[in-house]
């Protein structure tokens, strides 16, 4: 894979049930076990899923008409069952307005399509979390 595909979070213990995450960039995101405000990382994989497909709506509406508002709610069921901890199922509502006018009309119309292309093949977070996807867990 080249460098230019790569993707890497580096992520170290601040205290007791805390990590901070660091990009390349240099942002940074403390992460926690849900007994503070942080987020925690089941509520991280939620947010990616739903900015995933938000940016991808976005960039494809946005060529019609830039949306006046959009909102989202991602949510899952956190299960513990025969599989381990997992969620059973996510699901990311969008809320979008777009302007009045022939773009707006446009924008409204390419909706769904867009959130569709989205799910179904652009958003790498969601279709990562669809398809059955390796994760290696290597110890140095």
């Amino acid at each position: 894979m080249g460098e230019d595909r790569r993707r890497e979070v580096r992520l170290t213990r601040t205290g007791p049930h805390r990590l901070r995450a660091t990009n390349r960039r240099g942002a940074t995101l403390d992460i926690g076990d849900g007994s503070d405000a942080d987020f925690t990382p089941v509520e991280l994989l939620l947010a990616a899923s739903a900015a995933c497909a938000a940016l991808d709506v976005e960039a494809i509406t946005r060529r019609l008409a830039a949306p006046e508002q959009m909102d989202l709610v991602a949510a899952g069921d956190k299960v513990r069952d025969e599989h381990g901890n997992h969620l059973a199922s996510v699901e990311v509502t969008f809320r979008v307005r777009f302007p009045e006018g022939a773009g707006g009309d446009a924008a409204r119309e390419r909706l769904p399509d867009a959130v569709g292309r989205s799910r179904d093949w652009l958003c790498s977070v969601s279709r990562t979390v669809a398809l059955p996807t390796p994760v290696v867990f290597r110890l140095e």
